[in-house]
């Protein structure tokens, strides 16, 4: 069997130990860094006694690809822009192609250093820093007409204080040697202020600091305002995709009678619960036991979790329920929605659909335990008092980002709300909705607004900081 076929026959586990033999000589992998089912793979490997990171292109179109990774590392090179040293690439023996690469040991992406920031809040100085690192970086590649069309923090990489840019495959060459226009940089800046929170919008021009000092320019500041704003959808839209589909960060198995989605990386822990979720349930005091959901908690590995049921309570309750997707499916992309907004709210780790074919029944939702108080306990029944400074900043906060992302949340009960590690978190999602139209936005928002207020009596001092503060959109 070729070397090829075994990558392609191995799906999300290729095989270790691997040895193989290219044109630079005999070849050991000994790690896995990425891997793309029967697509493309990316490894550490020793490579004749020399460390060297491989790419494997092993699908079809794979000459393609190769070629463009080639391409890509050989512009960043001419135009004096650092990057690993390329050290071969060609065809395989037995099918496919390869990219070797330079290891740079000890290196660690922005990504990395970014994910082990003690706070990623907007402004804060450790944060600027490293984003400030890329942006310089981009602006030097910018100078000489260069874009990386797949601009995130995992794609730069820090060695010994140098900073160098990989995969050449997602590097275009749009004006070679020869400064892009403000158009240009405008959309490819876009594609990295983008995958920053909304929360960063506001420090665009003390963003883009390190930028001009390196490339400076005059950019249209409401139309990169506009790209972002469209690159951040349309990277919603595709995350939320794949939260329904098996890929590398959600596994997702579907049967004539179940339909399943998960985090990856929580399967093995989650495997038992998953196969019998009731189980749970019949085993521990419930949270809730009401007709139409039952809410329960349990621990897994350590964790607290909560289970959520979705029940049918009637013939015709399921009537007007199999034909449309469950609550446990829609509660699913909500909170994925609100964690990719930077919108506090309980991890959402797995949702199955109970079915026949293609009608749905009951279903389950599994999600991270949130210890926080309520905020109708938290602020007081009787609304007497008004928020710690904390607090109301962390509850206008929250109002606001739904604001800037017209969602509506449905059921704005205080006891949906909670307080918990400086954070007001959102729970019970099953109306959630995220708004196209602005008519409609404005309708549901309001409904929000007034409800959120009608928690404490009318004239009270809390509910009249409310109506003086919340945002009216």
């Amino acid at each position: 069997m070729s070397l090829q076929t075994q990558l392609r026959a191995a799906g999300r586990e290729p095989p270790l130990p691997c040895e193989f033999t290219l044109p630079q000589g005999q070849v050991r992998v000994l790690r896995w860094l990425r891997v793309l089912p029967g697509k493309r793979l990316v490894a550490e490997v020793d490579c004749a006694g020399q460390p060297g990171v491989l790419k494997l292109f092993i699908a079809t179109g794979a000459e393609r690809h190769c070629q463009r990774e080639v391409d890509g590392l050989l512009a960043l090179q001419a135009h004096g822009v650092t990057t690993p040293a390329l050290l071969g690439h060609g065809a395989l023996h037995d099918g496919g192609h390869y990219v070797l690469s330079a290891y740079l040991a000890g290196s660690h992406t922005l990504q990395q250093q970014w994910d082990l920031l003690a706070s990623r809040a907007p402004g804060d100085s450790g944060a600027m820093a490293l984003l400030g690192q890329a942006l310089a970086l981009i602006a030097a590649m910018h100078r000489v007409g260069l874009v990386q069309t797949d601009l995130h923090l995992g794609n730069f990489l820090l060695h010994e204080q140098q900073l160098y840019v990989i995969d050449g495959d997602a590097v275009e060459a749009l004006s070679p040697g020869q400064p892009l226009s403000a158009a240009q940089v405008e959309d490819n800046l876009a594609i990295f202020l983008g995958q920053l929170d909304p929360e960063w919008d506001a420090l665009g021009e003390l963003l883009l600091v390190d930028y001009l000092q390196h490339n400076p320019l005059a950019l249209n500041p409401d139309r990169l305002a506009r790209q972002v704003a469209q690159v951040r959808q349309r990277r919603l839209d595709d995350y939320l995709g794949k939260t329904l589909r098996d890929c590398t960060t959600f596994a997702v198995r579907r049967s004539w009678s179940r339909f399943c989605a998960a985090v990856r990386s929580e399967l093995d822990n989650l495997s038992a619960l998953l196969a019998r979720p009731d189980d749970a349930l019949a085993a521990q005091p419930l949270l809730k036991d009401g007709g139409s959901s039952t809410v329960g908690r349990t621990r897994v590995q350590g964790r607290e979790l909560v289970i959520k049921r979705y029940n049918i309570k009637g013939f015709g309750h399921w009537l007007k329920r199999f034909w449309r997707p469950t609550r446990a499916w829609h509660s699913w992309l909500a909170a994925h929605r609100l964690q990719f907004l930077g919108i506090a709210t309980p991890a959402p780790l797995a949702m199955i659909e109970q079915r026949f074919g293609p009608l749905r029944r009951r279903a389950w939702l599994i999600t991270e335990y949130c210890g926080g108080v309520d905020l109708l306990h938290y602020l007081g029944e009787d609304g007497q008092h008004l928020p710690e400074p904390a607090v109301a900043d962390a509850l206008l906060a929250v109002f606001d980002q739904l604001v800037q992302a017209r969602i509506s949340h449905g059921d704005f009960k205080a006891t949906n709300l909670l307080w918990h590690a400086e954070r007001v978190w959102l729970i019970d999602l099953d109306a959630m909705q995220a708004h196209r139209s602005e008519r409609s936005w404005q309708v549901a928002w309001q409904r929000d607004r007034q409800r959120f207020v009608r928690n404490w009596p009318a004239e009270s001092p809390l509910a009249v900081w409310l109506e003086e503060r919340l945002p009216r959109c």
